[in-house]
């Protein structure tokens, strides 16, 4: 069996990185895959892109024009919605002719168009999707947040401000056209992605289940916390936390919820503060080093997963107050390295952070709670075994092999 992973990028995101990993995990555990991509960032063997031309910008571009054109004229969530307005036909390339099984992950900005996607859907050849957010089952959105109408017919999308044009409902209805009567398994990352993803309109008639994303559980593990330390010039005295995400400043990364929770920390736990410091990892970590009221240190963005996997060992908790997610893959990254984490109840955080078992689940958007979480864990006797729990659960759920298996299981039945 051959499998193709399509998706925009080689490296650059997390759906990039959890489809680069699964395309590892199955030519690991014998399954050959290929990973055909717009955006190559390494010179790997596997991995085969479109041709490169000034047309792949233009799409990019010509895709927000019309979105901003249709949003007044507003940067307003320009970039929380795709139209696939414009793209690049796959059909015809070598890499697709190999393939047995088409397996597509995240394919917007100017990457696949909706006409590609019909193309791709109508080759027959077996289609499998990784839902990594809600855009295959909704009209334009990538997280709808409280808005259902993609459960019946999108339309009017409360993420743009204007509605001269109704982008989402074009793009909904094509996506039903597209997908009546076609051979696709959606699949989520988490269970909760993909609950939401058979309450859609669109789905209706095609298999919908989960698999979570692999990690290379080798290269993701505990190491020696002075070393890292060290690695990174961070005190070796003190209790770190580590957030980190592609842009902090994303609302839905829920940074404000940890800058409460710090403060909370700070008034009401005598005994934390002053041996206790917040690592921030991300390309504009140093804009939000103000925010917090504990001593901050910054990391810029990291690229390399063993450097990565160094500073996962540098913390004792990894926080993520994100307030909309699938399955983050910094949970994994974090839990694979023996770091227990702390997270709302939302998306599929829960079905990955086991309450008082290996973290800590706190109430959804209470910061009190995620200050709760955080005390909890870091008691020191406590610690230890819910460092070693965190482990345990990455190497049961999210290792190569066991994520390779239940994908096998998803080709097969197609």
């Amino acid at each position: 069996m051959r499998v193709l992973i399509v998706n925009t990028s080689e490296r650059t995101g997390g759906a990039a990185i959890a489809a680069n990993r699964l395309m590892h995990a199955l030519n690991n555990n014998g399954t050959e895959a290929r990973m055909l991509v717009r955006d190559r960032k390494t010179d790997a063997a596997e991995v085969v892109n479109i041709p490169q031309s000034w047309r792949l910008k233009a799409n990019f571009l010509w895709e927000r024009g019309v979105i901003w054109a249709a949003n007044n004229l507003t940067k307003h969530n320009i970039f929380q919605v795709d139209i696939a307005n414009c793209g690049t036909d796959i059909t015809g390339m070598d890499a697709f002719y190999w393939a047995d099984i088409i397996h597509l992950h995240w394919v917007n900005q100017g990457f696949l168009s909706l006409g590609d996607l019909d193309r791709i859907m109508a080759s027959g050849k077996p289609v499998v999707v990784t839902l990594h957010d809600q855009w295959y089952f909704t009209g334009i959105c990538h997280y709808s947040g409280i808005c259902e109408k993609y459960k019946s017919q999108c339309e009017k999308c409360p993420m743009l401000k204007g509605q001269k044009m109704d982008l989402a409902k074009k793009v909904f209805d094509r996506k039903r056209t597209i997908y009546k009567d076609r051979n696709i398994t959606f699949v989520g990352c988490s269970h909760w992605m993909a609950e939401l993803a058979r309450q859609s309109a669109l789905t209706g008639g095609h298999t919908v289940t989960n698999v979570p994303n692999a990690i290379d559980t080798d290269v993701f593990t505990p190491m020696d916390k002075t070393a890292a330390r060290k690695k990174f010039n961070l005190p070796e005295d003190m209790r770190l936390l580590l957030f980190g995400a592609q842009r902090i400043t994303d609302k839905r990364k829920g940074f404000r919820f940890l800058v409460e929770a710090c403060e909370h920390i700070a008034m009401h736990h005598p005994t934390l503060p002053g041996h206790l410091g917040v690592v921030v990892l991300g390309g504009d970590a140093e804009s939000v080093k103000e925010a917090l009221p504990l001593p901050v240190y910054t990391v810029n963005y990291l690229s390399n997963e063993t450097d990565i996997a160094q500073l996962y060992n540098a913390a004792d908790l990894f926080v993520t107050p994100s307030l909309q997610d699938n399955l983050p893959n910094t949970i994994v990254e974090a839990m694979s390295c023996g770091v227990p984490c702390v997270g709302f109840n939302v998306g599929g955080i829960p079905e990955m952070i086991n309450h008082k078992q290996d973290g800590y689940v706190a109430d959804y958007c209470d910061s009190i709670d995620f200050a709760q979480g955080i005390s909890w864990c870091l008691n020191e006797a406590r610690l230890p075994a819910l460092s070693a729990a965190a482990r345990t659960t990455a190497l049961t759920t999210y290792s190569e092999a066991a994520v390779a298996q239940r994908y096998l299981e998803v080709y097969q039945g197609k």
